[in-house]
């Protein structure tokens, strides 16, 4: 990179102080808890490295978004490691820029991170997969059932595609493997920890409590604004890089999780207006709704028969 990149790449990165002291509070606080409390305080270290775990997934989301730096390939180094095992950076990359299409938000056929689905793909499915799918449809199912069903789903579509010759999802499951293998070394020989139980323990927790946000992110609306949500005050604001005001982030999803509030806050009924009244005062108002009711059918509420396909 020559004089005048590297000048710019360090004018564009400097704004970005917060987000690389979040990285360095990050990987600080996974190592900490792993190689100093573990040993000591086992459940505490695992509870706290779940939260870790959610955190880092949060901040490979800014990353997607050019955050901290404008450079994919230096914020790839940068998060890229897979605390929560389950899925490649670089699908989840390209996946969810594909999600950023708001004209076809929730469409099961053009969202990746859509939950509806289609009436003939859904026709096709199994009963005991229907009945966990529905399950997956309540927040609590979402909790104990989502990471499995979600990393399932996303590992058997993507062995398609390398059996198919893509090259791309291939070269990303690779980096994949290997960055895994990373993440082993340091847990069984740093922390001194089975693999297996942080698989299960802190990955897939960690990867649970990012289902907490997710879970009402976006619902079928017929304007395109109304599709996404808005969580105002919570605890959990921190924890999700205040992804929360999702709306915010579809509307301007280069800017960075510290001007989240001030961009919502600087004009709050306009937001309101924008998404058509899809807001919750907290994740405590959508646990007390949701915690064992389906929020939603399976079938996309735009189609009106299983057979139909549905056009955005």
């Amino acid at each position: 990179m020559c004089n005048s990149g590297w000048q710019a790449f360090i004018r564009t990165s400097l704004p970005e102080w917060p987000t690389w002291l979040a990285i360095v509070f990050c990987y600080g606080s996974w190592w900490s808890l792993g190689y100093w409390l573990y040993p000591v305080a086992p459940w505490a270290a695992l509870a706290g490295l779940a939260i870790v775990v959610a955190f880092h997934s949060s901040l490979q989301h800014e990353a997607i978004h050019t955050h901290p730096t404008p450079s994919a390939l230096c914020n790839e180094l940068l998060l890229g490691l897979p605390l929560g095992l389950a899925y490649p950076y670089r699908r989840y990359r390209e996946t969810h820029l594909q999600h950023h299409d708001d004209e076809r938000l929730t469409d099961p056929h053009a969202d990746p991170e859509s939950y509806y689905w289609d009436g003939n793909d859904l026709a096709k499915l199994g009963r005991v997969y229907r009945f966990m799918l529905s399950i997956n449809q309540t927040l609590l199912g979402r909790l104990l059932l989502g990471p499995l069903l979600g990393s399932v789903r996303f590992f058997l579509v993507d062995m398609r595609r390398i059996a198919a010759g893509n090259w791309g999802v291939t070269l990303a499951w690779v980096i994949h493997a290997v960055s895994i293998l990373i993440v082993a070394i340091i847990v069984t020989r740093g922390f001194s920890m089975s693999f297996w139980l942080y698989a299960l323990g802190p990955a897939y927790i960690g990867t649970s409590l990012i289902g907490m946000r997710s879970f009402c992110e976006h619902r079928w609306h017929d304007v395109t604004g109304g599709r996404t949500i808005i969580v105002e005050g919570s605890l959990l604001s921190f924890l999700f890089l205040f992804n929360n005001l999702h709306s915010v982030h579809h509307r301007y999803p280069g800017q960075p999780w510290f001007r989240m509030r001030k961009l919502y806050y600087a004009d709050r009924t306009a937001w309101l207006t924008l998404n058509h009244g899809y807001v919750f005062k907290g994740y405590r108002a959508i646990l007390r709704q949701y915690l064992l009711r389906a929020k939603e059918p399976l079938l996309h509420p735009a189609q009106q028969t299983s057979g139909e396909k549905h056009q955005s």
